[in-house]
């Protein structure tokens, strides 16, 4: 579906029944062809944005540069009449909040994302030499294909707390003259007959995925392990830990792949985990910039691609906790479940986006089309909607009003055919408090991949969706 059917300058040949009761289908290139330059310029900026941040601790202290450079003030300094007000949860998650001219009583316009991403997290006792190697010892985080780690670059990003509980910032690998680290694959020539008929699920464990971390020993010849010395003496010249540190540590391989464009006319952006950092980036852009008299909210949170679980996840009580502060400080008579509850919710997130190499995989009348705008999807889950959210049609019915008066491109689908699979986001969990919530974002290729695949035009789209949604009367 999209919000205006005629593009300037085209005659609209079809029926007058056709024009009456037939949904139409455009391009969203065509649709904002005077915005084209702008949307090209979003991405551009969103590019900066993938490069400098990809773990969630990154993404909420660019969160919070940006906030404060706004005017937001933290929770602890804020006082009753403050109107601009962050908090941060464990370093990993972080509320952003514009009060109204009626304050938390009618509720919020609420967009939540997700702020991690696919990687490879070290485990607490990482470091092993197999001669001639030292090699890092790996644990993948959320639904990965394993095979697609192989032979990729990898940067190491995190925080280590050594025994004095002092923290140390790490990344390592981002920079050019930095080294990497590489889960290596074995050579086709060595394959035979057994590995050519392995399914891709076997053509490597999860406990396989250890990658290459130093090759040359240390000149000390009373070292037994010299290379896993070499590793060690490195991290404790740069970083001044030591092996025990490592268990008091939080770090994880990334993608180290710069994001680019892809296409000849350089349509499309390709960076590691679109999932989900293009609608974090976006929506936290979209309630800086959006002038609106409602209170309006953007929460970003973690753990989602592994169900949701944990003190810094959508089951956390964060959000309800924290509204209920403001809302105690404002002197406002009301709990943080009935701010909820009075609330319009968006769960921004990225949905599966349609490949011509995979059509069979895809219900054709129901799919996201790269290129066509911001993706509003229903219903999620799998199966018999498994797991998932489902909107119902009084709230759609608004959103569609919504994005229709905003001349927003836009299109309806779901995540693919209805017995091969599917997934969920943190739509059910804001559900919960009876706020009426829907999922929206832009369609990606190759999604859970280390490099995925979203069109500027989507990203545009769902920047003036997110924005339409907080200015919306």
């Amino acid at each position: 579906m999209v919000a205006d059917k005629e593009v300037k300058g085209e005659k609209d040949e079809r029926s007058k029944l056709e024009k009456e009761l037939f949904s139409e289908h455009k391009s969203a290139w065509e649709l904002l062809s005077e915005e084209k330059k702008s949307a090209i310029k979003y991405s551009e900026d969103y590019k900066e944005f993938l490069d400098a941040n990809k773990s969630e601790r990154e993404i909420v202290l660019w969160s919070e540069r940006l906030a404060k450079k706004n005017g937001f003030v933290s929770i602890e300094e804020a006082t009753a009449t403050t109107k601009k007000i962050y908090a941060i949860n464990h370093h990993k998650n972080i509320l952003l909040i514009e009060l109204g001219k009626d304050g938390l009583t009618k509720g919020t316009r609420i967009i939540g994302s997700h702020i991690d991403t696919l990687r490879l997290d070290l485990k607490l006792s990482p470091i092993y030499e197999s001669e001639p190697f030292a090699m890092i010892n790996l644990h993948y985080y959320g639904g990965i294909k394993k095979y697609h780690w192989l032979n990729v670059p990898l940067s190491m990003h995190g925080v280590v707390f050594n025994k004095k509980g002092e923290k140390i910032d790490v990344t390592l690998g981002e920079k050019e003259d930095e080294p990497v680290f590489v889960i290596s694959d074995l050579l086709p020539h060595l394959e035979g007959a057994e590995g050519k008929e392995k399914a891709a699920k076997d053509i490597i464990k999860g406990e396989d995925l250890d990658a290459i971390g130093a090759t040359i020993p240390i000149e000390d010849k009373k070292v037994k392990e010299k290379i896993k010395a070499t590793f060690l003496k490195f991290f404790n010249d740069k970083y001044k830990i030591t092996e025990n540190d490592f268990v008091s540590a939080e770090l994880s391989l990334y993608p180290a792949i710069k994001s680019r464009d892809v296409g000849i006319d350089s349509g499309m952006v390709g960076a590691p985990a679109h999932d989900d950092r293009v609608c974090s980036y976006i929506a936290v852009k979209s309630l800086i910039e959006s002038k609106s008299e409602r209170t309006k909210v953007v929460l970003l949170m973690d753990k989602e691609e592994i169900g949701s679980v944990g003190n810094t996840s959508m089951e956390s009580y964060f959000l309800e906790n924290t509204l209920e502060r403001i809302a105690k400080m404002r002197k406002e008579s009301i709990t943080g479940r009935e701010i909820l509850s009075r609330s319009k919710g968006i769960s921004g997130d990225v949905t599966s986006g349609y490949d011509t190499k995979f059509a069979d995989k895809m219900d054709p009348m129901n799919m996201n089309k790269p290129g066509y705008g911001v993706a509003v999807e229903k219903a999620t889950g799998s199966g018999g909607k498994y797991y998932g959210s489902d909107a119902n049609a009084e709230y759609i019915s608004w959103i569609r009003g919504m994005l229709e008066e905003a001349k927003i491109p836009w299109q309806h689908g779901e995540i693919g055919k209805v017995d091969q699979g599917g997934g969920g986001t943190i739509a059910y969990l804001l559900a919960k408090y009876n706020m009426n919530v829907v999922d929206m974002g832009p369609p990606v290729l190759a999604m859970h991949s280390p490099f995925e695949l979203a069109s500027k035009i989507d990203i545009f789209a769902t920047y003036k969706a997110y924005k339409a949604f907080y200015e919306y009367k």
